[in-house]
């Protein structure tokens, strides 16, 4: 059937629906199983309903369902990826589809990196009208059985709530039941999905007519209290944020302050100046909504994309309070998930661009401190996958070593730790550099409410032991230590630990000779894996029953 498989290539794809037809016809069904996201929302700390403001980004690209609807991946050149995960919340896959279902690949990604994904349920213009007046003046009956397939549809595909966005005038009877209708859909997206989220975009007005009011205030507030939050519009100024963290009371964290990065219409800063936005937002406690971040890609062009991309998000890293790592095992290839080759062992087993999110790997922090540092995607050049890490930087004149955080983490250390790590330094001298782990750690007695980037300093500093060899009963699993080839060096390492939780991971590049000359290294990371020694050393769980379906030789 032509929605789950492209016509030209019959190969499976994501779908969105089409009208309230569509929707209240819909059923799990055995075609669309390419659909369903197999990676569960991974943990993190602090959790997401933690005191603290949020980031929401919402992708809204050329009508959505571009090159990432094929579920296998595709051999797009130059594709856009989001990678910058562990600066953001929440992401919301826009299109203006009635009922756009997230595409499984960005499912995969996010999820992978701890971020819950949401599809959006829009009407608009006199079509619209007509649908809500269908679904909502008709009463409890007809609303709830949208609302139970809206959560339906969230519990089958394994993404995580909607963004409700109601674009078009109400009659009397359809915006009275409005906000029934939003908690009926909110208790059932919450019961059929962990952690599940309902949030409502700032446009109908509580007698019906379409406004946007860029703040919550009495006119909205009904639906606000319906739901888990609140998107507003792009235009407001100052004063009304002020009006907002007032009404919205302990819930200002629910608010998410909408910056349209394309600029448009009366705004504080969008394109490279969306940080005024953001930094006005922050002063007010408030979360924030970032929407079409996609402009570094179609406005500035595929070429330079992924330095205008570490560019743009660099800019606003100190607005975005950060997520941290909770949970073992920890391995990465850094991997986007596209590619111009594709690398195994380090060696370029295929050329040529491919595209697919599901393959992305878990994201580390991209630390930008001009002109000393900078952490990039590097293509040319992988252990695994489509890309490694690329770190240069400097060391100062007199100082020995430089340290890169790449991950925090956030987790009681377990008794003993195995790390493994896979580099390769290039430039004029790499001999003159060499390149450690670190793993710093606090006592277990410290409290981790808030935003980890304003934690107490680290009172733990380690270096891991390094390990000419793996232990004999993991030696199969870290085969690593001895396969460093075409040109990367590979490290074993192990640490014991007592009493202590983790807190960051980081890369130090040593000088060997100390010098009274600024020194420059560049450094290429192809693998970290960061281990619990017990839990690895168990034998896996046995598969039982596997079933294939849908095999197609051609």
């Amino acid at each position: 059937p032509a929605r789950y498989f492209d016509t030209k290539t019959t190969e499976p794809i994501s779908f969105f629906l089409s009208g309230l037809e569509e929707l209240l016809a819909w059923q799990p069904d055995s075609n669309d199983e390419f659909n369903v996201s197999a990676v569960p929302l991974a943990q993190r700390q602090p959790p997401l309903h933690g005191r603290r403001p949020r980031t929401l980004v919402c992708h809204d690209m050329r009508g959505g369902y571009l090159e990432d609807r094929f579920i296998q991946g595709s051999a797009t050149r130059n594709p856009y990826v989001f990678y910058h995960w562990r600066y953001i919340d929440i992401f919301v896959y826009f299109s203006h589809h009635t009922v756009t279902i997230p595409p499984v690949v960005w499912t995969n990604a996010a999820h992978r990196n701890s971020v819950p994904v949401l599809g959006t349920f829009i009407t608009e213009w006199t079509d619209g009208e007509k649908l809500c007046e269908a679904f909502l003046a008709a009463g409890e009956e007809a609303f709830g059985a949208v609302a139970e397939q809206l959560a339906r549809i969230a519990q089958h595909y394994r993404f995580d709530g909607w963004l409700v966005n109601i674009e078009n005038k109400l009659s009397a009877a359809a915006v009275g039941n409005l906000p029934l209708f939003l908690r009926d859909l909110t208790a059932r997206v919450h019961s059929a999905v962990p952690g599940g989220l309902v949030i409502w975009y700032d446009s109908v007005l509580k007698d019906g007519t379409l406004s946007w009011q860029n703040e919550l205030n009495d006119q909205n507030r009904m639906f606000f209290d319906a739901c888990d939050g609140l998107f507003t519009n792009y235009n407001w100024k100052e004063e009304q944020l002020e009006r907002t963290q007032r009404l919205a009371g302990p819930r200002l964290n629910d608010v998410y302050v909408g910056v349209d990065v394309f600029g448009r219409g009366n705004v504080i800063g969008g394109g490279f100046n969306t940080d005024k936005s953001l930094r006005l937002i922050r002063q007010f406690g408030l979360s924030t909504a970032i929407f079409a971040p996609g402009w570094v890609y179609e406005h500035l062009g595929k070429e330079n994309f992924l330095q205008n991309e570490n560019r743009f998000w660099g800019s606003l890293a100190e607005y975005l309070p950060t997520h941290s790592i909770c949970t073992l095992p920890l391995t990465t290839s850094f991997c986007l998930g596209m590619g111009t080759s594709t690398f195994m062992d380090g060696k370029d087993e295929e050329s040529g661009p491919w595209y697919d999110l599901s393959a992305q790997d878990i994201q580390p922090l991209y630390p930008e401190q001009p002109g000393t540092l900078s952490a990039s995607c590097y293509l040319q050049d992988a252990w695994c996958g489509g890309s490694s890490l690329q770190l240069q930087g400097t060391i100062p004149p007199g100082e020995e070593r430089v340290a890169v955080r790449l991950f925090s983490l956030q987790m009681p250390a377990p008794p003993k730790l195995f790390l493994t790590l896979l580099y390769k330094l290039e430039g004029p001298q790499p001999d003159d550099f060499t390149v450690a782990l670190e793993v710093t750690t606090w006592d277990s007695g410290i409290c981790l409410e808030g935003n980890p980037t304003s934690l107490p300093e680290p009172n733990g500093r380690y270096h891991p032991r390094f390990l000419p060899a793996p232990p004999p009963g993991l030696a199969k699993l870290l085969a690593a230590c001895h396969r460093g080839s075409q040109g990367w060096t590979s490290r074993c390492y192990e640490l014991e630990l007592q009493d202590c939780s983790l807190r960051d991971l980081s890369l130090i590049v040593s000088r060997q000779q100390p010098s009274p000359q600024e020194t420059s290294f560049t450094c290429l990371l192809g693998e970290i894996r960061v281990l619990d020694t017990a839990s690895v050393a168990a034998s896996p769980p046995q598969v039982h029953s596997v079933a294939a379906s849908q095999l197609w030789w051609q």
